[in-house]
Order: C-alpha cells, then sequence, then structure tokens
C-alpha cells in the first residue's frame, strides 16, 4: 500500500540571466537554503527535492518531463525568485501531468530599509516573477493553485503541506484499484456511475470479481493465521463475551479479512466494495473484517458503492498521520427534535474504529439481511470532533464532490439495543440547511467521512482534480447554495 511518506516534491526555481553569474550564485543559495530548512523543519507532510535553477526553455522542459516520469515525484512546486520570463516556461508546462503549486514568497521577510540598493531589487524580484508565471499559467489555463505568504511563516507552512497531501492523493488515483466483489445493490442508483470515465478521469480502475473469486482465497487461510490474527484483535477491541459461539464468529470474520488483504496485496488494489446480495459460499457479511481493513488505511464502501470506497482511500491517504480518523458512513436515520436535530449515521457492520472514542468491542449479533450467519463486527461511539462528510456523485455528464462541515456531538442517552458504530452528526450551518443542500445537489447516502482534514484540503484536491466541489458549512444560506449550483451546471456542463 502506497503511503504519504513514500513521495516527494520537486522544488524548481526560475530565473534568468540578465545579472549575471554572482546573482545566479546567491538563487541558487536562497533556493537550497529554502529546501533544507523547510526539510529540517518537519512541518510538511512531505520532503522537497531541490533542483538548480531554470534558465532555458529547454532546461524547463528536460525537468518537468524527468518529474513526470519519476515515481516519487507528486508533483513540482514552482518560484520565480528573480524575474523569469515566462515564455519560456511554456512547452515545459504544455507536458506537465502532475500537480502544480506556485508560491509567490521572497527569501527575505522584510525590507531592509537602510540597505535597500538596486543589486537587492533585482535580486528579489519574485514579486515580478510570480507575476509573469501566474500570466502565462493563466493564459495557458493550467491547472495550479497559488500560496502566498512568507516562506517560513507557520501559516504558509501549513497551507503547503495540506497541498502536498492533496497532490498525492490527485497522483496515487491515477492508479487506484478498487476491487467490487459483486456488483452494485440491485435497484439502487446513487451507487452506480461511469467507471470508464472514472477510470478517464482520475485514473481510478474498478475491476469486478466475483465473490467465490474471495471464497476460494477464504479456503487457503490456515488455522495459524487466524491464531495470529485473533491475537491483533484482542490487542486492538475488546472481546465482550467470549464464548465459544461468539469466538468461532470471530475466527470466522479474521479468516475474511485475511483473504480479503492476500487478494488486495495481489491485485495492487487500495480499495474495496462487498454487496449483502453477493455473498454466496460465505457465511457471513464481512464486518469486522472491512472495519479493521480500513484502520490499516484501505478504502471500503458497502453495497457496491466504488465511488465511496475510492474516497475513503483518498482521504485517508490524505489525513495519513494527523490527527483523527476516516471511515464510510451511511446516513441512516434523523432526530427531529426542535432545537436538537442530527444524523444518526452508521451501517449495519462497517465503519472504521479510527473514529472511535473509546476502545471498541468485538460483539457477534444477528444481521437482518443477507441472510447469513450472525456476523461480528466492532461496536462504539464516535469521539467528539469536526469533520467533514464527502460524497461523490456521478451525475450522468459530469462528477460532482459534494461536503459537509459537521460536529460529531454525544448522546446523552444510551444505545441498549443498538450493536453498531454509532455517529451522531450535527451539520454545519443547521440540520435543516445542510440537509435541504445536501438533497438538492445529489449528494448521496453514503459517504466518505474525515476528521482529519478541513475544506482547504478538499479545494486543492478539485482543483488539481478537475471536478466541482460544493461545499456546505457555517456560511451556507439555501438560495446561494442554489445560485452555485445554478452556475456551476452552467460552468461543467
Amino acid at each position: 500500500m502506497k503511503h504519504i511518506n513514500d513521495y516527494s516534491f520537486w522544488f524548481l526555481t526560475g530565473s534568468q540571466d540578465l545579472y549575471g553569474e554572482e546573482t545566479l550564485k546567491q538563487v541558487a543559495k536562497h533556493s537550497k537554503e529554502m529546501v533544507n530548512t523547510l526539510n529540517n523543519s518537519s512541518d510538511l507532510a512531505c520532503k522537497l527535492i531541490y533542483k538548480d535553477t531554470l534558465l532555458t526553455s529547454s532546461s524547463i522542459e528536460k525537468t518537468i518531463k524527468e518529474a513526470n516520469l519519476d515515481e516519487n515525484c507528486a508533483g513540482i512546486i514552482c518560484w520565480m525568485h528573480t524575474f523569469s520570463p515566462a515564455k519560456m516556461w511554456i512547452n515545459g508546462l504544455n507536458s506537465l501531468s502532475k500537480p502544480m503549486l506556485q508560491i509567490n514568497t521572497q527569501f527575505n521577510e522584510k525590507l531592509p530599509y537602510n540597505t535597500i540598493d538596486m543589486d537587492f531589487m533585482n535580486l528579489n524580484q519574485s514579486a515580478h516573477g510570480d507575476r509573469e508565471f501566474g500570466y502565462i499559467t493563466a493564459r495557458m489555463n493550467i491547472s495550479r493553485n497559488v500560496i502566498v505568504g512568507h516562506w517560513q511563516s507557520n501559516s504558509f507552512k501549513k497551507r503547503m503541506s495540506k497541498w502536498m497531501r492533496a497532490a498525492v492523493a490527485t497522483t496515487c488515483g491515477k492508479s487506484l484499484t478498487v476491487v467490487r466483489f459483486g456488483d452494485n445493490m440491485r435497484d439502487v442508483a446513487v451507487t452506480c456511475g461511469d467507471k470508464v470515465e472514472a477510470y478517464i478521469k482520475l485514473g481510478w480502475n474498478i475491476p469486478y470479481y466475483g465473490i467465490g473469486d474471495l471464497v476460494e482465497k477464504m479456503n487457503e487461510v490456515s488455522e495459524d493465521e487466524i491464531d495470529s490474527l485473533m491475537k491483533e484483535y484482542q490487542r486492538e477491541y475488546i472481546i465482550s463475551e467470549p464464548t465459544q459461539f461468539n469466538l468461532e464468529h470471530i475466527r470466522e470474520q479474521a479468516k475474511i479479512e485475511i483473504a480479503l488483504e492476500k487478494f488486495l496485496i495481489e491485485k495492487n488494489a487500495e480499495a474495496f466494495t462487498t454487496n449483502f446480495q453477493d455473498l454466496h459460499g460465505m457465511k457471513q457479511l464481512p464486518g469486522l473484517a472491512c472495519q479493521h481493513l480500513m484502520s490499516k488505511g484501505y478504502g471500503f464502501a458497502g453495497e457496491g458503492d466504488w465511488k465511496t470506497a475510492a474516497m475513503v482511500r483518498t482521504l485517508k491517504l490524505m489525513g495519513e498521520n494527523l490527527d483523527g480518523g476516516c471511515s464510510f458512513l451511511e446516513d441512516y436515520t434523523y432526530n427531529l427534535e426542535e432545537g436538537n436535530m442530527f444524523n444518526l449515521s452508521s451501517h449495519m457492520l462497517e465503519i472504521c474504529p479510527s473514529v472511535s472514542k473509546e476502545k471498541p468491542t468485538i460483539e457477534v449479533h444477528p444481521l437482518g439481511i443477507g441472510d447469513k450467519e450472525d456476523p461480528a463486527r466492532l461496536v462504539f461511539d464516535a469521539k467528539e470532533a469536526k469533520g467533514f462528510t464527502v460524497s461523490i456523485v456521478d451525475l450522468g455528464t459530469r462528477m460532482r464532490i459534494v461536503s459537509n462541515k459537521v460536529n460529531i456531538i454525544s448522546s446523552k442517552e444510551k444505545f441498549e439495543k443498538l450493536p453498531v458504530a454509532r455517529i451522531l452528526l450535527s451539520p454545519e450551518p443547521n440540520f435543516i440547511t445542510a440537509s435541504e443542500c445536501w438533497i438538492l445537489s445529489g449528494g448521496g447516502h453514503h459517504n466518505a467521512f474525515t476528521t482529519q482534514l478541513d475544506s482547504e484540503t478538499l479545494e486543492f484536491y478539485s482543483e488539481m482534480i478537475k471536478i466541482e466541489l460544493l461545499n456546505i458549512d457555517e456560511n451556507t444560506t439555501l438560495s446561494n447554495f442554489r445560485n452555485q449550483d445554478r452556475w456551476n451546471r452552467a460552468y461543467y456542463g
């Protein structure tokens, strides 16, 4: 499985040779110091790779093509240290196939009022060069993001790190495989979609496999392998009632998980779906197995919802090493009490324990769907936190991402008879506006949920993949949201 630390970003400095060799030596010195300082700060999600100052069209094109071919390079970060005539960037930018960030900064934080002279002015021309570079990227309609500020400020580094996370997810998405065991749940609309368009647009490969392929792999799992995973379950979770009946059912989930992970590794896949309508040859619907695999970083969604599974994996990768969690979720039922409205989000079984308030329990209970034996699952309440629900939907002519800023809240009441993971979501700006906007936008009942990321990271990501993003947050009004929806329909087609 790919990890965010596996990737780096090339730091490309633009300049020109009008001011002589000494100036270019100073440019290189500044760039090297910036890269080394930022790398040593541990404030960025990924490392920067210093590249020699770019002065000519041929060197720019060569460097960008090399970045395209480097599997460990997730994108380029461009800075025009001194005035950099932008026409020489055209051929290189035409060949760019990875995310690009333009930073508008300068080496010095403050003007040296008492000593500033024309030599200083000529050396420090980012205010000039970055606008020239900005013009050519706008003229060429290059997908990019811009971050402004001093490179050592906390806000600048924080935003650059967010951009890196989105860029890694974008780059990894071009080789993401989502294994589907069975097809979509019959007659459900939102979980369907154009898999060919997703492959073309995002790089997501969504192959189908029969559930028999997984059953065959399960039959190869040894008792020793199951014993080993059971010990892991006992370390990470609490087995609430370790009766022989329950332990046998938990071992069945362990067998499923072992087979699933072997299958995913074999297919180089990082996300998967299951479907309770397609379980021939299986004793249980995968529950604990899916939950534990999600905790390892795999994307998952139920009922064949490959778009949500891919988005869960994407958000998990973007949020790697950050506090909080990420999970597949389903909007299930409401509390419509006046002044206290919220969603009870959950699923039949498969919620990631990364969002749990405390150590989850493993429990075995009947499941009134799927017509199989009682499956083991993790049961817990979610930890209070701020987060986002994210839905990616296929509107026929295009894909759209809908996100809603939400708050996980706690309940004063206990769920005595609901043996699943429980997440109580209070959406921004309020329950009624958020729900109406979500439904008007076509947002699905399934979503990817994160407490690790914020709206700017999602905005960076949607810009990179060139997909519409509709955010619902504390500033949303129904009338403005309707207008944005209409404008977006006209723009995106």
